[in-house]
């Protein structure tokens, strides 16, 4: 069946409109809808994806480009990285030291799933700031301007842009990655800095919310 056509031809159906957006907006596949079940996006086609805490999300948003799309889905933090990265996270994460590190880190390649958010309003107020840096993890934030999401709890912090070029935008492996710089600073690729500092994050995070018991989170958020 053609994407977007027949089954879900309702001009009220809600689904509809989303898959069709991104079906034949933006060419992303999706997955056969589950009555009950948000709509699903392919990973490992047009995109991998990389599942973080929030807050140690935002600690990475400086690394990635302005076009890159980020969602947020309850305390989790997606963010879209170019196909074929999910594979090289695992040699990643040991030639930067981090494996040995039970790391809150995950990876979504070919053959995965993510909830679809809900498409964004138009945000016309321009770039959101990044995070400062401060003592403790940053809190994630906001979400771009939207519509009271209409299926599961997904949305997007930094939305696709209009067409089917976002892979351009999108944080990949070089073909001889390089070492970040101390401090974070320097030429390092982009995949290698951005999985250095979520692993370097994913870390904080695990210790914050180990030192401040059950309340971490909220504590974590506020900080």
């Amino acid at each position: 069946m053609a994407p977007g056509s027949g089954r879900f031809a309702g001009p009220d159906s809600q689904v509809a409109r989303l898959r069709h957006w991104y079906e034949n907006e933006l060419g992303w596949a999706t997955v056969p809808e589950t009555p009950g079940e948000p709509l699903r996006l392919v990973t490992g086609v047009r995109f991998d994806v990389l599942d973080v805490p929030a807050p140690a999300g935002a600690k990475a948003l400086r690394h990635l480009g302005p076009g890159s799309p980020v969602a947020l889905q309850g305390d989790r933090m997606l963010l879209l990285v170019a196909a074929g990265s999910a594979e090289e996270v695992p040699g990643l994460l040991d030639w930067l030291e981090w494996s040995a590190l039970a790391l809150d880190l995950r990876a979504l390649g070919a053959h995965g799933r993510m909830d679809a958010p809900a498409r964004p309003e138009p945000v016309s107020t321009g770039a959101r700031p990044l995070p400062e840096a401060d003592e403790g993890p940053a809190a994630p934030p906001e979400p771009a301007d939207r519509p009271e999401p209409v299926q599961g709890a997904a949305v997007w912090l930094r939305p696709p842009g209009p067409g089917r070029e976002v892979e351009a935008s999108l944080p990949r492996m070089p073909r001889v990655p390089t070492l970040p710089a101390v401090g974070g600073v320097g030429c390092a690729p982009d995949l290698v800095r951005l999985v250095d500092t979520m692993a370097t994050e994913c870390h904080r995070v695990r210790l914050w919310r180990a030192s401040h018991g059950p309340e971490g989170d909220q504590a974590l958020a506020s900080s």
